[in-house]
């Protein structure tokens, strides 16, 4: 239990996923496989006024470019120093940065180009999809970030509008916190081999209620009140 709460303190969840007996008869027998992206999430916070320096020296695409290029190149040597030892740690690498930096990048390219994606937006969105169902006959690894990148700005921003749901609270993040370890309860109950269906929706809305929760009595207490998260769930 020590070594399980002294990894995830410390951002390095790969150390120490599991817990003695929780879990050990699930395929994945990690409590919370999401919690490794947390020390990603936190170094892109520190990385990004490094990125916006870079900006104004050098010029904002000529920086975007470098950086995405940079990572994919990283990820593609870890990846084929894998294949080649058989060594697992080269795909623990891949999964760090810089590996992940070309999705940052990305999401960064959807802000800064976000005209172009709004006046191109349906045919990239097509083209994107279209790279999905081909991924085993493309270099997937070099066009996987574009990809998400683009569906996801895409159908978070530039969709035609499916509602206001911001006004209830924040709870994406929520919802991707406690996913992980509601499934693996479920799982371990084995309710999915008795209705997938059935389970699956009831896990939807497990996942939401407890979203719902953490977003009004753990984060939304703590947030300064002229936070926008404040700002878009009273309008």
């Amino acid at each position: 239990m020590l070594k399980y709460i002294t990894a995830n303190l410390v951002f390095l969840n790969f150390l120490q996923p599991n817990l003695p007996g929780l879990f050990e008869n699930n395929s994945f027998h990690a409590v919370n496989g999401a919690l490794w992206t947390l020390k990603i999430e936190v170094m892109f916070y520190l990385f990004v006024p490094l990125v916006v320096m870079a900006f104004r020296k050098l010029g904002r695409f000529n920086v975007l470019i470098t950086l995405y290029i940079a990572s994919i190149i990283y990820s593609v040597v870890m990846s084929e120093l894998a294949k080649g030892t058989g060594a697992i740690v080269y795909m623990e690498f891949q999964r760090q940065l810089p590996g992940q930096l070309s999705f940052l990048i990305m999401g960064a390219a959807g802000f800064y180009y976000f005209p172009f994606l709004v006046k191109n937006g349906k045919g990239l969105a097509v083209l994107s999809l279209i790279a999905f169902s081909l991924q085993a006959w493309v270099p997937w690894i070099v066009i996987e970030p574009i990809a998400v990148g683009i569906l996801i700005v895409y159908f978070a921003s530039v969709f035609p509008y499916i509602g206001n749901f911001g006004k209830y609270g924040d709870f994406s993040n929520g919802i991707y916190i406690v996913h992980f370890p509601i499934l693996q309860m479920l799982i371990s109950f084995r309710l999915f081999e008795e209705s997938s269906w059935l389970i699956l929706g009831t896990a939807s809305l497990l996942m939401t209620a407890v979203a719902f929760l953490l977003w009004h009595f753990l984060k939304k207490p703590f947030l300064r009140k002229f936070s926008h998260y404040l700002a878009v769930s009273s309008s």
